[in-house]
């Protein structure tokens, strides 16, 4: 039988390999196919969120600021010779001239020891105060304590909202409708008359018994404000990451973890609250300032630490009978709260910028 050859239609989108050959193709060259390589960098969550952030200008500037002082509050007791409850005294007698010093100055007696030893002694770079102690260490540890109780309550928070806020939202129900009920009675507490109440109940239950104990230098005030900061402020926080699991809890790849029977706990540690970091560090970020300047205005109504430890607040708190006649010491630590409250909230808002894929 002779072949023959199917004519194409003229509207056919059939090519005809016939009229082609080897020698109408011709390789791409590397160029050509790097051009062809649309594929992104790999990275991961939190690779991705450091970059965005590094863009940040306020962020990063914040962050120097903070450095900063962190470096300064760790290094400067090591160079300082004065301890922060110290009374200025020369030859072991005290210094009664050296109260109320401006900065970088002198009192007559360390003047009179200097002119006859020949020795050089540390200025008071920020004076002293009234009891002639120097001012500078005592900010320095002022702004220790005042940091320490921003982070150690931000992680009492964040633990506990974490770890409620994932129960309501994972069990969802009863459960739930139980948990965020609580949370709501919680919610109305007003927390400085609970702080009162209980620095009051403490004081009359622990006098006495803290004496020798790591507790015994923060007393019962600042006990009590952390015990509120665990009962009251961690609402919040439970509130979002519950909002966050209701959200993510029903995806396919919770339900897969689910069919093959992996544990409600390791789902919610594996697989939801992973998806959950941008809220958390954000979250993170923004309650330490709220607990610092918490800690620093109830220590300046006199609910803060005992002396003669000083925190921010009480400084500013003791510095207020002598602000017509020595406004620096109130400055100081107003101007030193500003610092780390607003670098502390500019860094939160460029890692929400970061870390929040929404945003996008």
């Amino acid at each position: 039988m002779e072949n023959t050859e199917m004519k194409k239609s003229l509207l056919s989108a059939q090519v005809d390999l016939s009229k082609f050959s080897s020698a109408n193709f011709e390789k791409a060259t590397d160029e050509e196919k790097r051009q062809q390589d649309v594929m992104g960098e790999s990275t991961t969550f939190f690779k991705d969120g450091m970059r965005r952030l590094r863009k940040n200008p306020l962020a990063m500037g914040s962050i120097v600021v903070l450095a900063l002082i962190i470096l300064i509050i760790i290094i400067a007791p090591h160079i300082v010779p004065y301890s922060y409850d110290q009374i200025i005294s020369v030859n072991g007698v005290r210094d009664k001239g050296s109260a109320n010093l401006g900065f970088f100055m002198y009192s007559d007696r360390e003047l009179q020891y200097m002119r006859e030893t020949g020795e050089d002694l540390f200025p008071h770079i920020f004076g002293t105060d009234s009891l002639g102690r120097d001012y500078f260490i005592r900010v320095i540890y002022g702004t220790r304590v005042s940091l320490s109780v921003g982070i150690i309550a931000a992680i009492m928070v964040v633990l506990i909202g974490i770890i409620y806020g994932s129960i309501a939202g994972y069990f969802g129900g009863k459960v739930d409708l139980i948990m965020m009920r609580i949370v709501d009675i919680i919610y109305s507490l007003p927390d400085m008359l609970i702080i009162i109440l209980i620095s009051v109940v403490l004081k009359e239950n622990l006098a006495g018994k803290l004496a020798g104990t790591v507790f015994s230098k923060l007393g019962a005030n600042m006990i009590s404000m952390f015990i509120v900061f665990g009962l009251l402020y961690w609402v919040s926080m439970a509130r979002l990451i519950r909002g966050q699991i209701l959200t993510i809890k029903n995806n396919e790849y919770v339900l897969a973890a689910r069919c093959i029977g992996t544990s409600n706990g390791k789902i919610l540690r594996k697989h939801i609250l992973p998806n959950c970091l941008s809220v958390i560090i954000i979250t993170t970020a923004l309650q330490i300032p709220s607990a610092i300047f918490t800690e620093s205005y109830l220590a300046f109504l006199g609910l803060g630490v005992s002396e003669p430890l000083s925190s921010l607040g009480s400084l500013a708190n003791d510095a207020r009978a002598g602000m017509q006649s020595y406004p620096a010491r109130l400055v100081i630590p107003a101007v030193i709260i500003c610092l780390i409250v607003l670098a502390l909230n500019l860094l939160g808002d460029g890692l929400r910028d970061a870390f929040d894929t929404k945003l996008d």
